[in-house]
């Protein structure tokens, strides 16, 4: 597991791209410190569409993309992880797209899974909120 690593839920980035949600101060202080503290931001592929599809700014989106390609990791979710993540959303009874992400994050070594989500899947690695990174980083 890598110490600085972090997987950000979708929720996050369309916090910080729509200015009128009400995470959007706490979702570019979270960026300027990931930032500022060298961690390894990741997202998968997924999120690109879903996060194109919900926010209404589409050049923004774009542009917001273009610019993380280089920096942030974005990983796929390949077969393993859609069987594990389709067999555990059955059974329990899950968000899919919760899971998807969450077991795409362990598998990828992540440190921590940030949301705004009050309740979300555990997969085995910190699921944190901002308020929670915040405090848990000395933030």
């Amino acid at each position: 597991m890598y110490q600085n690593r972090v997987f950000l839920d979708t929720n996050i980035i369309i916090d910080i791209l729509d200015t009128k949600r009400p995470f959007n101060p706490k979702a570019k202080r979270l960026i300027k410190i990931l930032t500022l503290k060298k961690f390894e931001i990741a997202i998968s592929e997924d999120m690109l569409s879903t996060i194109f599809y919900i926010v209404k700014d589409k050049k923004a989106v774009l542009k917001f993309l273009r610019s993380i390609l280089d920096k942030w990791l974005i990983f796929s979710y390949g077969e393993n992880v859609i069987k594990e993540s389709i067999e555990l959303a059955y059974e329990k009874e899950l968000d899919l797209e919760d899971v998807f992400q969450c077991i795409c994050a362990k598998q990828n070594s992540c440190s921590y899974f940030i949301t705004s989500d009050k309740k979300f899947f555990t997969c085995g690695i910190d699921i944190v909120t901002y308020d929670e990174f915040f405090s848990k980083t000395s933030l």
